[in-house]
């Protein structure tokens, strides 16, 4: 879960290269190669699932496997040894990241000549990268057949500004950024077991695949190969940028060696340590923190949910069952810097990740998985889609979708949205604050602001209901009230106790007046503290 510990170096600028020497990494689209098909990888990644797994790290030389996060990061690729980066035609640029510390799978890379229809395997050099600042002796290096760790995308504004705007480094893991150029969550390609009886999986890409861009254009075109002890995949990734940021659009294609117990696809992982209904979860100066702070859903019935994201004294696992999914990602819904206060982490820049599928994914559940967290290095919450169907050994299973890195998702309900949630004592008159003499009875008081059409369109004299359900518990008293100066709508109710229990509350709410259905629905989950920790 801790995805951080696979991506302590994204960043790395590269060092000027002499303009009269042949980039490393282009040159190697000048060997003949070996032919290259679609088909052909397919059928690799099929016969590799019908062997016994083995393992695709490797022992790395000691200057490399003793290095410290910062030497790490501090390995920058250099302009020769990128892809296409001497080339005016094209806009792409792709550079290498180093292998080290617990990056100890070498994978392979290679670029494909789409007139020719030939790959081109390019090599590791010591040349292709600048150990200066690391404290490496390249030396040391010469000779190694070390591979890669991973790959970065970028774009050439002009030779001098090439933008890093997605990385895939670590096992499966990746991300982009959006307009702000400022990373957040993660992706993945595959997720094996997440928080299952058995032991989680995390698969590798071993091999990668770059067509050469069309003159002129930003798209890259990237073949990856996985490999796991449950599942090999060809993946195609067909990586974009426009405005307002990064676009991915995915096959993937799954090739099972033995049955999975539960199967992720198109997973993301992100942080959630502190929000407007958690501010107390952890005791730092900043107000909030995190990378997301709701998980929307489009359901396939057209419905719209909001499940705003929790920090959880246990673990909590949900399974939000759906069939054919419009969409759904973790979004980080408030842009505002005011909210956080934050110019170490700048939280209010993270990009959303929506995942609209492209195939018909059929039943499932979008499955969420919220860890506790009292620091915010840890992904502690993941997201994924959980086939209905059992998964065997000897199976095929495609599955594709497209992947929006925006500040917000590039669709949203034409009906209200959720704003914020807040939580605080119940069992007080609506804007009291107790002195002397808090309630004697425990309550948990939620608020849920609305904002949006139609809410912003109805007039001061409607009458707008709260339509709200809890799983156990009594529910208090429930109201309605329009909040003027920010033009928004509140729907409050506390929860009452009635026994001992600490299983989670599930919670929904929405507004509606006259018949008519004015908001997407509030979904939360929500856990009582101990019985002897229910006082104020």
């Amino acid at each position: 879960m801790q995805r951080r510990d696979f991506l302590k170096a994204i960043l790395a600028s590269g060092a000027a290269a002499t303009p009269t020497v042949r980039a490393l990494a282009d040159s190697a689209e000048h060997h003949d190669g070996q032919a290259f098909s679609v088909d052909a990888l397919h059928k690799r990644a099929q016969r590799m699932a019908q062997r016994a797994y083995k393992p695709h790290s490797e022992e790395l030389p000691s200057v490399l496997q003793d290095l410290s996060p910062k030497q790490f990061h501090q390995i920058a690729s250099k302009k020769a040894g990128n892809l296409w980066s001497d080339q005016d035609s094209t806009n792409v640029v792709v550079s290498f990241s180093h292998v080290g510390m617990a990056f100890d799978t070498p994978v392979r890379m290679n670029v494909v000549n789409p007139k020719t229809e030939r790959a081109h395997r390019v090599d590791f050099q010591p040349g292709m990268f600048d150990y200066q600042d690391a404290g490496i002796d390249p030396a040391q290096l010469k000779g190694k057949k070390l591979g890669f760790a991973g790959f970065d995308y970028a774009i050439k504004k002009s030779q001098s500004d090439q933008p890093q705007l997605a990385s895939f480094l670590g096992k499966t893991y990746f991300r982009a950024v959006d307009k702000t150029h400022q990373y957040g969550l993660s992706a993945r390609g595959l997720a094996i077991d997440v928080n299952a009886s058995e032991d989680e999986e995390f698969p590798e890409f071993i091999e990668h695949w770059f067509v050469r861009p069309a003159d002129g254009s930003a798209q890259l075109t990237v073949y990856s190969l996985m490999d796991s002890p449950s599942a090999t995949g060809i993946y195609r990734f067909d990586i974009d940028t426009a405005e307002p940021g990064v676009t991915m659009k995915v096959q993937s294609d799954i090739y099972t060696r033995k049955a999975v117990n539960r199967l992720g696809i198109a997973p993301m992982s992100s942080m959630y340590l502190k929000g407007s209904a958690q501010p107390q979860a952890r005791d730092t100066i900043y107000p909030r923190m995190h990378d997301s702070d709701r998980l929307s859903m489009w359901r396939g019935n057209g419905e719209w949910v909001c499940r705003p994201l929790y920090n959880p004294p246990t673990i909590q696992d949900n399974a939000f069952q759906d069939d054919s999914p419009k969409g759904f990602g973790l979004v980080q819904h408030d842009h505002d810097f005011d909210s956080y206060r934050n110019t170490v982490a700048w939280y209010n820049r993270r990009p959303s990740l929506w995942i609209e599928p492209q195939n018909d994914w059929g039943k499932g559940a979008v499955t969420l998985i919220e860890i506790p967290t009292v620091g915010e290095t840890v992904d502690n919450i993941t997201v994924f889609w959980q086939p209905h169907q059992t998964v065997s050994a000897g199976e095929h299973l495609s599955y594709d979708y497209k992947l929006y890195w925006y500040p917000l998702p590039p669709v949203s309900p034409s009906l209200a949205e959720v704003d914020q949630t807040r939580t605080g004592m119940g069992n007080v008159p609506a804007g009291v604050i107790p002195g002397k003499n808090p309630p004697q009875d425990y309550a948990r008081r939620f608020a849920i602001d609305f904002k949006g059409k139609p809410l912003d369109q109805l007039g001061d004299d409607a009458e707008v209901e709260a339509n709200i359900s809890i799983s156990r518990g009594k529910l208090g008293k429930v109201t309605t009230r329009q909040l003027g100066p920010i033009g928004e709508y509140r729907a409050e109710f506390d929860w009452q106790p009635e026994s001992a229990s600490t299983e989670p509350v599930t919670m929904r709410c929405y507004l509606h007046s006259g018949g008519q259905t004015l908001t997407e629905t509030w979904l939360y989950q929500w856990v009582p503290p101990q019985p002897g920790d229910r006082h104020y």
